[in-house]
């Protein structure tokens, strides 16, 4: 190949890579809602008795409890994934570019921005402890969903209080069915906080099986209580967990809510039968909400009852106490 051909194969390369790029760009630009306000209105802030979740346009807002089908109150910013505990708040915002990356940003009981963290990644999963001390957020790397083959995930812990960060927690010494276990592709997801803001519960993937996980923040281990239980949330009283359960290959029926009873670890199927692919949050102490076919739900957490709709063109729920 002549000189003169081989720049010319050179700067087509150049320009499919570009291209490619610009695509990327150009699609996160479209799902990529508008950078976290430094001020948002009066509208937005935490308040006692509120529901607060996502709206279909990006934006945080929220209705009484005891109205949920009122006219949400806007004004909030804009995040991908939102919640909210204490009086402190995370909310995720996908950036775009070349590559896809997250910032995780922390807001005060006034919605105004305290810290930001730059992520690797595509926003999953986020989640307050109670006190809102203890902050957690999960990041899809590779692949954008836990029905595909070959995705990975970054599971990270940040400590409000001391501003300690832990962008990824795959390092944690795990114990696995009794014995410590040490592999490479170990991946952690949708972490839950006791009340304590030391114990956590969390999902790991490992050699094809997903288990739930018990942390300590302290003593910095986990270790395994069970297999296939995916997105825990811990009950208020710390009790109780609901999780989404793998019950079907079928991506339209993969997964059924379960609740499980820490004590005598029974497990009980929830009233939904559809598939749930989102991690639940407690509304009150005996139900729980969570997003499903572009809508907030919420179900009697010990399997009784049906399934109820709470607020239409939502995602991300969280009850303000």
């Amino acid at each position: 190949m002549t000189p003169v051909r081989r720049l010319l194969v050179l700067l087509a390369a150049l320009a499919v890579l570009g291209g490619a790029a610009a695509g990327y760009a150009a699609w996160a630009a479209r799902r990529d809602p508008a950078p976290v306000q430094e001020e948002a209105g009066r509208e937005s802030a935490l308040r006692p008795g509120r529901l607060m979740f996502r709206t279909a346009a990006g934006r945080v807002a929220g209705v009484p409890l005891t109205a949920t089908s009122a006219v949400p109150e806007a004004g909030g910013p804009a995040c991908d994934r939102f919640s909210t505990g204490g009086g402190t708040s995370i909310c995720l915002v996908a950036r775009p570019g070349p590559v896809a990356t997250t910032h995780a940003v922390i807001l005060d009981r006034s919605m105004r921005e305290t810290r930001r963290i730059k992520l690797a990644g595509i926003p999953n999963r986020a989640r307050m402890s109670q006190s809102g001390r203890m902050a957690s957020w999960t990041v899809f790397v590779t692949g954008d969903s836990y029905s595909e083959g070959g995705f990975s995930t970054w599971t990270g812990i940040l400590d409000t209080r001391t501003g300690y960060a832990v962008t990824n927690i795959e390092d944690i010494p795990l114990t696995l069915n009794g014995r410590r276990y040490h592999a490479p592709d170990v991946n952690y997801w949708g972490v839950t906080f006791a009340a304590d803001d030391n114990r956590f519960y969390a999902t790991v993937a490992t050699g094809g099986k997903t288990y739930l996980v018990e942390g300590d923040y302290g003593r910095w281990q986990a270790r395994t209580l069970r297999e296939n239980a995916e997105c825990p949330s811990l009950s208020p009283d710390g009790t109780r967990l609901v999780f989404k359960k793998r019950v079907s290959a079928d991506p339209a029926r993969m997964w059924r809510l379960h609740l499980l009873d820490l004590a005598t670890m029974r497990e009980t199927p929830l009233a939904e039968r559809a598939s749930v692919d989102d991690q639940v949050a407690w509304l009150d102490g005996r139900t729980v909400m969570y997003g499903r076919a572009g809508d907030v739900w919420s179900v009697p957490a010990d399997g009784s009852g049906a399934p109820t709709r709470l607020v239409r063109g939502a995602s991300s729920p969280v009850a303000v106490r």
